[in-house]
């Protein structure tokens, strides 16, 4: 039986766990994984781009597992009632190509994009950070908002969306979270304004400059995670010249990131070398750091082992017959016909 998590036992799951605790955990996985980075295959996601969107597959594969999601953006599909991004990943033994889990994975993309962004600035960030500006109020920012204040430290959240009944559903889905002051906004300047950090999380896919070089002031730490494919940007080419970036993976970040907009020689340090020696990350008080993020498949593997470990311990989800079990592998037109089964049976 191959287990899968489908979107209500996730559901059930997260509101028992929590969902700051998940992404917590979520996080210190992600890190185990970015850690051993050099014995992961990798390669810049798989897209098919159309007017309306782009669907991605995002496989990486660390020896013993093997990992992929299946993930779309569709910015318009709000208009229809419908999700801007979903997926769903699997899982796989490296050994014998058998899958060992199935996964929902909107839920799950939401949980490690932000268990990522809160990683970074925590290794980014300056010490003591406590006001986040969150620009883009969508899908994502109960989750960033969460991440961050659990693991950063952030007890003030700056939020700007264009659409401000955006930033009500985001103060009232988090009223109750102890410590945390959720203020709205009324412009991207007024939200960045006093902010330690600065998140952005657009989802429009075209080139934006919502974040300008005004905006910023010495210290900051920026986490751009809405520039996610090519022809779609968030922050103005001044602001990455100025500061030090840090991005997933150097190829796919070229291409798909706000760095797109720049030279292919512009200087760039992945998020691994910082985890791995932090003498690599910021470097005074007053440097202004960028984390462009566009999220790679290392991440997802390392939620899927974190899903399949959940399997484990506490029966999240349930199984199904995926795979075919028989007596004799070679004989698999025996599934569909019963009779030359019996028939090889009484020949044995």
């Amino acid at each position: 039986m191959v287990p899968i998590i489908d979107v209500p036992h996730m559901q059930a799951w997260l509101r028992r766990r929590g969902v700051a605790t998940v992404i917590e955990e979520l996080a210190a996985t992600i890190r185990e994984d970015f850690l051993r980075w050099p014995q992961f295959d990798k390669t810049a996601r798989v897209a098919s781009h159309s007017p309306e969107g782009v669907i991605e597959l995002m496989p990486t594969a660390d020896g013993v597992r093997y990992g992929f999601k299946f993930v779309n953006g569709h910015p318009g599909n709000g208009r229809a009632g419908k999700l801007t991004v979903t997926a769903f990943g699997v899982l796989a033994d490296v050994a014998t190509g058998y899958p060992v889990l199935l996964a929902e994975m909107t839920l799950a993309t939401a949980l490690r994009t932000a268990a990522t962004s809160a990683l970074a600035a925590r290794a980014l960030s300056r010490p003591g950070a406590r006001t986040m500006a969150l620009i883009g109020n969508g899908a994502q920012s109960e989750f960033q908002t969460l991440a961050f204040h659990r693991l950063v430290g952030i007890r003030q959240i700056r939020a700007f969306d264009v659409d401000p009944s955006a930033t009500a559903r985001l103060r009232r889905n988090l009223a109750d979270v102890p410590g945390l002051d959720i203020v709205a906004a009324g412009s991207v300047d007024e939200a960045v304004d006093g902010a330690d950090i600065v998140t952005t999380a657009t989802a429009d896919k075209r080139r934006a400059q919502i974040v300008q070089d005004g905006h910023i002031r010495p210290g900051m730490h920026v986490n751009a995670i809405g520039g996610d494919c090519p022809g779609k940007t968030e922050l103005a080419a001044a602001v990455l010249r100025r500061a030090r970036v840090f991005v997933e993976y150097a190829p796919q970040t070229r291409v798909e990131g706000d760095i797109q907009q720049l030279g292919a020689d512009f200087p760039v340090t992945e998020l691994w070398e910082v985890l791995s020696d932090p003498a690599r990350g910021r470097s005074t008080d007053d440097e202004v750091t960028v984390f462009d993020s566009v999220g790679f498949a290392l991440e997802d593997f390392a939620t899927l082992r974190y899903l399949q470990r959940q399997v484990e311990r506490s029966g999240l989800g349930f199984g199904v017959r995926l795979i075919p079990e028989l007596d004799d592998p070679r004989n698999l037109y025996s599934l569909v016909a019963p009779g030359a089964a019996e028939a090889a049976r009484r020949a044995a």
